[in-house]
């Protein structure tokens, strides 16, 4: 209990820079756990969507049928996400486009992949916002810990000058508070950079199967493109 509060006192007694940069670390580790906390909690939720939806996608349901069971959550209210918003923006452009009389089907397939490049453009930033944040973070705290650090140890330096004996004991709250700004800076880029590198590579992975699903799906949308022109080839 005593080292607590001598603690304490040494953080209130710092100086006023120092003071400030435990400050400024102190809500960059709150808001790296928060963040941390709410992207792990986001990648599983979309882990879990992607599984889902690629069991349902894979079953051999008709794609149409498909589309319009998500129409429903759609008009109520929820957006699509992960990559089931790729299934819809690829299969809602190829649906408009199939309609037109004298569209071939080269220029199908074109509009199609470019709307899920487009959602996948959409879904990455979703996915990967707030990692650079962590990424400044684990990569600035400890240069911003070290200057409360050097603050410090300039001001128990300085007032050697006015002592008429230097000892230990003079010396060592001045260098006390400044370790604390240090190990504080040190407490918010550990956990920070762990994270980022961590989520990075979960998303790295999570893209480069939505990545995967779009030349899948591109595949299915080409078979169906030529077969369609060819029905409307007879017909005419």
């Amino acid at each position: 209990m005593t080292q607590e509060l001598s603690l304490i006192e040494l953080i209130l007694d710092a100086s006023i820079l120092v003071q400030i940069v435990m400050l400024i670390l102190v809500l960059a580790s709150v808001t790296s756990w928060f963040l941390i906390i709410q992207r792990v909690m986001l990648m599983r939720r979309t882990d879990d969507e992607l599984f889902l939806f690629e069991e349902q996608f894979w079953s051999g349901i008709d794609l149409a049928q498909l589309y319009r069971e998500g129409n429903q959550a759609v008009a109520d209210g929820q957006l699509p996400t992960g990559v089931e918003s790729l299934f819809r923006a690829g299969f809602k452009e190829f649906s408009r486009l199939s309609q037109q009389e004298h569209m071939d089907a080269d220029a199908i397939l074109e509009g199609s992949r470019r709307a899920m490049r487009v959602a996948l453009m959409r879904e990455t930033d979703r996915i990967e916002q707030h990692l650079p944040f962590l990424a400044s973070v684990g990569s600035t705290s400890p240069y911003i810990g070290l200057l409360g650090t050097v603050w410090g140890i300039m001001n128990s330096f300085r007032g050697l000058a006015n002592a008429t004996q230097a000892t230990l004991a003079t010396v060592a709250p001045g260098i006390s508070e400044a370790l604390i700004a240090t190990a504080m800076g040190l407490f918010a880029a550990i956990p920070a950079v762990l994270a980022y590198n961590r989520l990075a590579a979960r998303s790295d992975a999570l893209l480069s199967r939505y990545e995967a699903f779009v030349d899948e799906f591109s595949g299915i949308l080409q078979r169906q493109t030529y077969t369609v022109k060819a029905h409307k080839s007879e017909g005419g």
